[in-house]
C-alpha cells in the first residue's frame, strides 16, 4: 500500500499547531466538499482531507502517526510496523471506517463491533466542528445584532444510517466584528457519536458590501466629495460615520486624494477602529452662459497649469 502524508494533504508543516491543523482542515473540507465544489475529483479529495484531520486533530492518533518517522514520502511503498493494524486500539464505527484508507486502517483499526482492528463494543467520540458563513451588514458589525440561523443537522436514525433534521438557532453578532472573523458557538456542532459530546459551531462572517463605506479591518474608508472653493479656501463639511454625522474640517490647499482621519470613528474595539475619508474634488458642470463666465474669469485670474510637472 502506500504512504499518506497527512501534513502534505493538509498543506501544514509537521510541527503545526492544533489551531493550524484546524484552519487548515476546514479551509480545505469547504473547498472540496461535493456539495458545492467544482473541484476535479472532490470527492476523493474530501475524503483524503477528513482522514488527514481524523489522525492530525487527535494528539494521541498524531503522535502515533508521527512514530512511524520523518523519512516517508507520500505514495511510497509502505508495510506496517510490527503491531500494527489497530494495535493502539482505536475504535470506529463502520460508517466511519469506509471513508478510511487501507492505510488508516493498518494503523489504526476499523470497526470496533467486530470488524478488523476492533475488540467489540464502542467508544464515545465528540462531533466534528462545523463552519457555517453568516452574511452581515455593516451596520450588524457596528452596532451588534441577533440572527436566526437555519441549519441543517446530522444525525443517527433509528436503523443506524445517517439521517439530518433541521433546526432554527438564534445567533448573537457581537460588535465590532471583522470580514473573515470566527464566531464560536460551543457545542452547536455536529453531534457526538456514542453518546459523545458534539462539535462546536463556527460561524465565519462575511459583511456585504455598502454604498458609502468600505472596511479594511476595524478601519472604515469613505471618499468624500468636496467642491473646488472647499478644497482651495477650506471648509468644515458634514461627514456620515457608522454612529452619525460628524463635522470635518477642511485644510485651505487640500488636494484630490489626501486622506484625513476620523480617530474612534471605524468599528467599536479596544481600541477601535478609524474613519479614514479620502478627498476627491468634484468639479461642477457649467451648464449656463453665467456659469461659462465663471470659469473663463478664473482662467483669466488663476493662471495655473496642472501639467507643470510633467514638462508640458
Amino acid at each position: 500500500m502506500e504512504y499518506k502524508d497527512y501534513y502534505q494533504t493538509l498543506g501544514v508543516a509537521r510541527d503545526a499547531s492544533q489551531d493550524e491543523i484546524k484552519r487548515a482542515y476546514r479551509k480545505l473540507a469547504r473547498k472540496f466538499h461535493p456539495d458545492v465544489s467544482k473541484e476535479p475529483n472532490a470527492e476523493a479529495r474530501f475524503k483524503a482531507v477528513n482522514e488527514a484531520n481524523e489522525v492530525l486533530h487527535d494528539p494521541e492518533k498524531r503522535a502515533a502517526y508521527d512514530a512511524l518517522g520523518k523519512n516517508w514520502r507520500a505514495g511510497q511503498d509502505f508495510r506496517p510496523p510490527p503491531g500494527g493494524g489497530g494495535a493502539h486500539d482505536f475504535r470506529f464505527s463502520p460508517d466511519d471506517a469506509a471513508d478510511f484508507s487501507d492505510f488508516f486502517s493498518s494503523l489504526f483499526g476499523r470497526d470496533v463491533r467486530g470488524g478488523p482492528g476492533g475488540a467489540g463494543g464502542s467508544r464515545k467520540r465528540r462531533g466534528q466542528d462545523q463552519t457555517v458563513r453568516i452574511q452581515i451588514e455593516l451596520e450588524d458589525a457596528f452596532q451588534g445584532a441577533t440572527r436566526q440561523l437555519k441549519l441543517e443537522v446530522p444525525e443517527a436514525g433509528a436503523d443506524g444510517r445517517a439521517t439530518t433534521h433541521a433546526r432554527t438557532l438564534s445567533v448573537r453578532i457581537p460588535a465590532g466584528v471583522t470580514q473573515g472573523q470566527q464566531i464560536r458557538l460551543s457545542g452547536q456542532g455536529a453531534p457526538g457519536a456514542h453518546g459523545g459530546p458534539s462539535g462546536d459551531l463556527y460561524l465565519e462572517v462575511e459583511i456585504k458590501p455598502h454604498r458609502h463605506f468600505t472596511p479594511d479591518g476595524k478601519d472604515i474608508a469613505l471618499r468624500l466629495p468636496i467642491a473646488p472653493w472647499e478644497a482651495a479656501l477650506g471648509a468644515t463639511v458634514p461627514v456620515p460615520t457608522l454612529g452619525g454625522t460628524v463635522n470635518l474640517k477642511i485644510a485651505p490647499g487640500s488636494q484630490t486624494g489626501q486622506r484625513l482621519r476620523l480617530k474612534g470613528r471605524g468599528l467599536p474595539g479596544d481600541p477601535p477602529g478609524d474613519e479614514m475619508v479620502l478627498l476627491e474634488i468634484v468639479v461642477p458642470l457649467a451648464k449656463t452662459a453665467e456659469a461659462k463666465r465663471v470659469y473663463e474669469h478664473m482662467a483669466e485670474q488663476l493662471p495655473f497649469n496642472p501639467r507643470a510637472e510633467l514638462g508640458v
